[in-house]
Formats: C-alpha cells, structure tokens, sequence
C-alpha cells in the first residue's frame, strides 16, 4: 500500500476538499482510500499544494504543436484560418512529429491522463499508441464543396483504418459550420456517431456567428474572396444549424457523447435547441485559446446557470502559448472568481472522462479508480490557484 498526503485533497467530483487530506492506492495505482489525515507531521509523504485526479485534456490538437510561438494573436477567426493555411505545412514532417512527441510528454509529466485529441493526418497515431495516457482521437474534416463531400469521407474513413491499426480510438468527426459544405457536416456526423463520439468546434467566433445569422462578417468576405462556398444563412445561432444537420443522420433523441467545444458566442436560444435534442453533450472551454484568437471568453455565467457539464481543454499551440491544464484553469478562476476551484477542478478531471466513457476508471480519486494522481504546487495561502501554479505527476 502506498500513500501520499497534501494540504488539500479535492476527489474530482465533490467541490470541497479534504483539508490535510490523504490518498492511498495499490502498485498498479488504483486507488484504495480517501481520508483525512490524524497528524500532517506524521505523513511520510506530504506535499504542499493540491492533490486531484490526473487531468482530462479535453481538446488539443497534439498536431499542430510545431506551431508554437508561429501566430499573430488578436486576428479573428479569419485572421486565424490565414494563418494556418500559411503555415501548417511549412514544417518537415520529422520536426512535426518530434514536437508532438516533446509535448505528449510533457502533458504527460503535467499529470494529463486522458485527451480528447484532432487529428487531420496520422502523425500522432504512433506516439499516442506507446503513451500511458488515454487518448479518442477525432479525425477532422473539412471541405467547403458540396460535390467534394464523398472524397473527403473515403478519405478520412482510410485514416480511421489507419488509426485502428495502431490499436487507438479513433473515428471521422466534423470540424465546424465555417468550414464545411452541409452534406460534409451530416456525413461526418454520421460517422462519428456511429462510434458514439462526436467532437465539434461551435460558436468559436462572433465572425462564425455573423457569418450563419447574415452571411456577412469577415470571415464571410475571407471565404467569398477566394471563391469559397459559405454555409446557408439561417438567421439563427450557427449550433442551431449544427443540429439541424445531425437531424437529417437519425430520429432523436441523440443518446451518444457529443463534445461542443469552445462556445464563446453560446446564447440562450441555442443551448435550448441544443439540449431539445442532445441527451449526452459536454461543453468544452479553452479559454486561453479563445484570448489568443479574439480576447474573448465563453459565457461561464450562462453555462452554470444552465446546468451545463463543462469540460476544460488547451486547444493547440498554434493559439496557444502552452499545453498547461492549470494555467486554463487559472485563468477560469481569476476571470470568473464566483466559480469555486472545486467546481473547475471537476471540469478538468471527471467531467472530461464521462465525456470519453472512461468515468468508472479516471477522473475521480475514489476506491477502484486508477486516474493517475497530480500535484498543484505553488498555491495561494487560501488554497487558491496562483499565476504561478504548475502541476506535476504523482503517479
């Protein structure tokens, strides 16, 4: 039996935590027990800081890590598409996978035990079949020509050939509204939820929304400029049209895992019409991501008042500085200081793993879970998050 102990001990589910609380777990690291500690000074392993379950990237893009430090920030998503169609070849492939093996690693070291990761190639389907984390990986389209649609899904039904032979999950997925024709949007839907997850960048942009409500915007003049087919005008919130599209793959309701992910622009009206339909849907926030692009972040107060399961992700280094689940989670805390750091601990550890159907196993430290065990160090004197809180791997 081995056991560590810190100043506090937050499980993953509940938002208080254990004050000089205990962790004891097996060999192989399945958890055992839970407590408090009789005496602090008689721990033999006691740490300063805050002990959680391994954290659950829920989205990153591993790929795309050769890009860092690469972007302008503040450009909007127009100026962001620019970018990436600039540079997201302009890299060997050997620098490309070397580093997303670096980072793989480090979000490893950082205590990550599962992600929920894009891919568009197979460059990442080696390095993540040898790590001990867990990762579904989501084979992104995109394809704004309607008559490119059966290509595209031949195409990235091979990769998911790929991927199996690798041995990891991996299954097709749709990008976003923006950047795919309607019939691409269901078919790869369809695809995905015929695996059961679905991963999908929504009402990432006021450029996005402007660019489904009234065909304007510039992200609209982007496409129109080089000849780009747009998505319908709607007059509605662009995840209203996304639903719309999953309506024409199956009758609802939609009992399988779906993942919105950024919704920085998420309103009432469509979370309603969402959740109409949705029995089974996460809501991923990146907000460090979200700053990087348009210094502009999701409406926490709406989520939580709706009762929305939230989960936390880095999003990649092409809008991002780091892959550090803390510094997200910092960030959260100081921009939202009504949001308990229990509650955000949560959204990074168990509600990710529900969303991956690795909830019995990871993101909770409770007896039979094997989550992997992380430290946040370098805490307020409160026990609060600092700006220079980092995390390491316990187990």
């Amino acid at each position: 039996m081995n056991r560590i102990a810190a100043e506090y001990v937050y499980n993953g589910k509940d938002m208080e935590p254990v004050r000089n609380g205990y962790v004891e777990f097996d060999d192989d690291g399945t958890v055992t027990a839970v407590g408090k500690c009789q005496d602090p000074e008689t721990e033999a392993d006691f740490r300063k800081g805050i002990i959680v379950p391994g954290f659950v990237n829920a989205h990153c893009h591993l790929e795309l890590s050769h890009l860092r430090g690469k972007f302008r920030k503040g450009t909007g998503m127009s100026g962001f598409i620019d970018q990436i169609n600039e540079l997201r070849d302009f890299t060997s492939a050997e620098n490309k996978k070397a580093a997303a093996s670096q980072w793989i690693d480090a979000l490893w070291n950082s205590g990550v035990s599962a992600m929920a990761d894009i891919s568009n190639c197979d460059d990442t389907f080696l390095m993540k079949s040898r790590s001990p984390m867990y990762t579904r990986t989501f084979l992104e389209v995109f394809g704004t020509e309607p008559q490119d649609c059966p290509g595209i899904m031949a195409g990235v039904r091979k990769l998911a050939d790929a991927a199996a032979s690798f041995g990891i999950d991996a299954a097709p997925t749709p990008h976003a509204c923006y950047t795919m024709s309607p019939e691409l949007v269901t078919a790869a839907s369809a695809d995905a939820l015929a695996a059961g997850f679905l991963s999908y960048h929504s009402e990432e942009s006021p450029e996005e929304e402007s660019l489904l409500f009234s065909g304007t915007g510039p992200l609209a003049d982007n496409y129109h400029g080089r000849h780009l087919s747009t998505p319908p005008v709607t007059g509605k919130p662009s995840l209203c049209y996304f639903v719309d599209r999953l309506l024409k793959v199956h009758e609802p309701p939609f009992r399988e895992h779906v993942l919105l992910v950024h919704n920085v622009c998420l309103t009432q009206e469509a979370l309603d019409y969402a959740l109409q339909y949705l029995e089974n849907v996460w809501w991923a926030v990146c907000p460090l991501s979200n700053i990087f692009i348009h210094d502009m972040l999701p409406p926490i107060g709406l989520m939580r008042r709706n009762g929305l399961k939230i989960t936390l992700g880095t999003d990649s280094l092409s809008s991002n500085d780091t892959l550090d689940m803390v510094a997200e989670m910092y960030c959260i805390s100081s921009s939202f200081p009504d949001v308990p750091l229990g509650e955000i601990i949560r959204w990074a550890t168990f509600n990710g793993a529900e969303f991956l159907g690795k909830a019995d196993t990871l993101g909770a430290l409770a007896p039979g879970y094997r989550p992997g065990i992380a430290l946040i160090c370098n805490i307020s004197p409160d026990g609060g998050l600092t700006a220079g809180s980092y995390s390491e791997r316990v187990i």
